[in-house]
């Protein structure tokens, strides 16, 4: 079942124009969210609010304060969007959203800023610490500008917010553990920035929805406990990562849909037991240094539409239990050492599912590596663990027997 926060998508589209309203294969959200107890409207961009209680009038003051703060550290503005950030009234700046807050008896005590959206803005500035006054703020939009430097500490205030999107931007220093701190975080999207150093293992107990950290600098090895994410979607790729796939990931969640490796510096094997208690739909591991056989455990993937396992030393025969998943759209696998295929992957071609061999070991057909190369295979002394055949293969969903 989807999350609550991806079901308000399709109210908030509505209200809050945005470029993209979904998830497509190897690329996040970015949606913005209300209040996050629904008991509001967006006002904002010119709307007139209405007479604010005393708490929200002083909610509204920190809120002039912090963005005034932000304001006059942003140094480049070419789309003039902060020409609009004058006066006291916040929920009239461009960029800025407010929602009308409920009391308990049900009357509006008026309006507090609950969102910011300046994605494409192209700002050039830093962030400051001010922002963290924003504690009403459930959404931080900041994709597609040039802001610098690191992540305030004092982010750790942001205790409504529920999605921080700083992708694309010009971010660096460690990985900012101040994200970590945000209770109510579901969304965290950092890609496309220079953040660099270990990822934190914390990052996988915590309870996010999406996890993108692609195109950074990261490196070091991926944390142990990755399989204990419940994240739908979760994209590594792009970065500096070594070491072995951790063996969690044969057990990840069943709500996994998505995940990206591709572009690293992995090694080993990938984990026994992958996708047996998945509904994962795309997997990439391209372009690592991965090797040995594939796991039994890859015919559990049965909502697999798109396995990359190209570009890596990967061996062996091209089993039945991969080719024959139903719902595959392309498998990839070039650019290894693959002595054969199956049956099953012969047909591939006859359900219009891309398949590329290219570039392995396969006798009789065309574009494989010369034989010299297939002469010793690599990894050829490596010890993957496998199911033993006399145990039957049982796939199932780790959420099956919960409520």
């Amino acid at each position: 079942m989807e999350s609550n926060w991806l079901l308000t998508l399709l109210l908030l589209s509505q209200i809050i124009p945005r470029e993209s309203a979904g998830f497509t294969v190897g690329a996040g959200i970015g949606v913005g969210i209300g209040n996050a107890g629904g008991g509001g409207v967006w006002i904002g961009g010119g709307i007139n609010s209405p007479t604010p209680s005393s708490s929200s009038a002083s909610n509204l003051i920190s809120a002039y304060t912090a963005l005034q703060a932000w304001k006059s550290a942003i140094s480049d503005d070419p789309l003039k969007i902060l020409d609009t950030w004058v006066g006291s009234n916040v929920c009239s700046y461009k960029g800025v959203f407010c929602t009308n807050v409920q009391g308990e008896l049900g009357s509006s005590t008026g309006p507090v800023v609950t969102g910011i959206d300046l994605n494409q803005a192209n700002l050039q500035g830093i962030l400051v610490k001010e922002l963290s006054l924003l504690t009403d703020m459930s959404l931080l939009h900041l994709n597609s500008n040039r802001f610098s430097g690191t992540v305030p500490d004092t982010f750790k205030d942001l205790v409504s917010l529920q999605e921080l999107d700083l992708s694309n931007n010009l971010l660096s220093g460690p990985f900012p553990l101040v994200s970590l701190y945000m209770p109510n975080l579901m969304y965290l999207d950092l890609r496309f920035n220079s953040f660099s150093g270990p990822i934190p293992d914390d990052l996988f107990d915590k309870k996010l929805d999406g996890i993108f950290l692609n195109n950074n600098q990261f490196d070091g090895q991926i944390p142990d406990n990755l399989g204990s994410s419940p994240a739908s979607v979760i994209n590594l790729a792009n970065n500096k990562l070594s070491g072995s796939i951790p063996a969690s990931f044969g057990f990840m969640n069943s709500r996994l849909k998505e995940i990206l490796l591709l572009n690293n510096q992995l090694t080993g094997c990938i984990p026994e037991g992958v996708g047996l208690f998945t509904d994962m739909q795309v997997l990439d591991v391209s372009y690592n240094s991965l090797m040995g056989h594939l796991p039994d455990a890859m015919s559990c993937m049965g909502q697999m539409e798109v396995l990359n396992l190209a570009h890596n030393e990967l061996s062996g025969t091209l089993p039945d239990l991969v080719c024959s998943l139903k719902r595959l759209l392309n498998l990839t696998v070039a650019y290894n050492f693959f002595s054969g295929f199956s049956q099953e992957c012969a047909k591939l071609s006859f359900r219009n599912v891309g398949f590329d061999f290219s570039v392995n070991c396969i006798p009789g057909r065309d574009m494989q590596r010369p034989q010299p190369q297939c002469s010793v295979t690599p990894g050829g002394g490596l010890s993957c663990l496998r199911i033993p055949a006399a145990q039957p293969l049982v796939c199932g969903s780790i959420g099956s027997s919960s409520p």
